[in-house]
C-alpha cells in the first residue's frame, strides 16, 4: 500500500525526495521488518491478556515429559500475532501487484487457518486432541496443491515469471523439469514443512528462534533471485517477481523477534499450530517460489532432524517394539538425557545458525 502512496509523493515538492527510498527492496524489507517487529511487541501484552481472560491456554500431552506439566494453561493461539505481525508490513510495503506476494500471503494464511481450527478444537475439548489426522492433512493437502497448481499456470502462462524445474545445491547443470508432477511435489514439501516445524514447537521459543533464522537465510536467497546480476553470477533460476518476496521473509523475521520476545523461556505465550503450521506453510512456499526447495533440507536442518526423530522413533517401535530415542521429538530425548530447557534450545539455535550459513555456501559451490 505504501509502496503506492509515498514515493508519486516525491515528484510533488523537492523536499519530499525522501520518499523516493520505498522504491527500493533493501528498504522497503527493513521497513517491513521494523514494523512487524513494533506490531509484535506492542499487540503482544495485549493478546497475551485477553487469551488469559477467556481461559485460552496450552493443554499438556499426559504422555510428554514431566517437567512441561506446569506450563498447562499458558496462553496459547499465539500464533495470531505471529500471522498478524507478518501479513500487515507485507501489505503495507510490499508491491501488491506482484502475483508471487499473494500466493506466499494466501498460502500463510490458509495453513494457519488449518492450525486455527486444531487449536480451538482442542481448547473447546480441554484436550490435545484437535482435528482428526485425516482432516488436518487434508486441509494442508488443498492448500499445498492449490499452491502448486497455482505456479504451475504461471509457469504456463509466462514462463519468464516461473519454470517447474529443481535446482540441487551443489550441481551447475542437475535441473530436471518436473511439468505437472511439480503439483503434487509442491504439495509434498508444505506437507512436510508446515509438520516439521509443528514438530519442532515443543520449548519455550525453539520453533520461533529456530524459524527466524531459516527465514532470515531465506530473506537473503530471495533478494538474490530477483537480482539480475547476483542470480546470473550464481547460476540461479532468476526471476525478477521474486525479489519482491524478500519482504515477506523480512516481515517474518521481524514478527519472530517479536513473538520470541514473550516466548522466550519461561514463556508467556505459546504459538500453538494457528502459528507452527502457517510458519512451516511459509518458508516451504517462499522455497518453492524461489526455486530454492530442495535447499530448505539444509536451511531448516533443525526442523529436520526432528521431523526425522519422530518418523524413525515410530518406525522402529512398530517393527521391532524397541525406541530408539528417549522420547521424540529429538528435543524432548534431549531433556530425558539431563539437559535443560535454556540448554536444549540454545545449542539447537546455534545449529540452526550452523545450518543457514553452510546453506549460503551451496550458492557458490557447484
Amino acid at each position: 500500500m505504501l509502496y503506492y502512496l509515498l514515493p508519486p509523493l516525491a515528484a510533488v515538492s523537492p523536499y519530499l525526495g525522501v520518499f523516493n527510498v520505498v522504491r527500493y527492496i533493501t528498504f522497503r524489507t527493513a521497513a517491513a521488518s521494523l514494523t512487524a517487529l513494533l506490531i509484535s511487541l506492542l499487540v503482544g501484552p495485549w493478546l497475551i491478556r485477553t487469551l488469559r481472560e477467556f481461559q485460552i491456554g496450552q493443554v499438556i500431552r499426559q504422555e510428554g515429559p514431566q517437567s512441561h506439566r506446569a506450563k498447562a494453561g499458558t496462553p496459547t493461539m499465539g500464533g495470531l500475532l505471529i500471522l498478524t505481525a507478518s501479513v500487515v508490513p507485507t501489505l503495507l510495503w510490499a508491491d501488491l501487484s506482484n502475483p508471487y506476494i499473494w500466493i506466499a500471503l494466501l498460502a500463510t494464511i490458509g495453513f494457519g487457518a488449518v492450525g486455527y481450527a486444531d487449536d480451538y478444537l482442542k481448547i473447546t475439548r480441554r484436550s490435545h486432541h484437535g482435528l482428526r489426522p485425516r482432516y488436518k492433512m487434508g486441509g494442508q493437502l488443498v492448500i499445498g496443491l492449490g499452491v502448486g497448481l497455482a505456479v504451475l499456470l504461471l509457469s504456463e502462462l509466462n514462463p519468464p515469471l516461473y519454470n517447474t524445474r529443481l535446482i540441487f545445491p551443489f550441481f551447475k547443470n542437475l535441473i530436471p523439469d518436473l511439468g505437472w508432477m511439480y503439483v503434487p511435489f509442491a504439495a509434498f514439501v508444505l506437507i512436510a514443512w508446515s509438520n516439521a516445524v509443528n514438530l519442532t514447537d515443543g520449548l519455550d521459543g525453539l520453533a520461533i528462534s529456530t524459524f527466524g533464522v531459516s527465514a532470515a537465510a531465506y530473506t537473503a536467497l530471495a533478494y538474490v533471485t530477483g537480482h539480475a546480476v547476483l542470480a546470473n553470477y550464481l547460476l540461479l533460476v532468476r526471476f525478477s517477481p521474486a525479489g519482491e518476496l524478500t519482504i515477506f521473509c523480512g516481515a517474518l523475521v521481524g514478527a519472530s523477534l517479536g513473538f520470541l520476545w514473550y516466548n522466550s523461556y519461561p514463556a508467556e505465550i505459546f504459538m500453538g499450530d494457528v502459528g507452527s503450521l502457517a510458519l512451516g506453510g511459509a518458508l516451504g512456499t517462499v522455497a518453492i517460489l524461489i526455486k530454492q526447495e530442495l535447499l530448505l533440507v539444509i536451511v531448516g536442518g533443525i526442523f529436520v532432524m526432528e521431523a526425522a526423530s519422530v518418523v524413525i522413533q515410530v518406525a522402529s517401535f512398530k517393527l521391532t517394539g524397541n525406541r530408539v530415542f528417549k522420547m521424540a521429538p529429538l528435543h524432548h530425548h534431549f531433556e530425558l538425557l539431563g539437559w535443560s530447557e535454556p540448554k536444549v534450545i540454545s545449542r539447537f539455535l546455534i545449529m540452526a545458525v550452523i545450518f543457514a550459513l553452510f546453506s549460503l555456501t551451496t550458492l557458490k559451490l557447484r
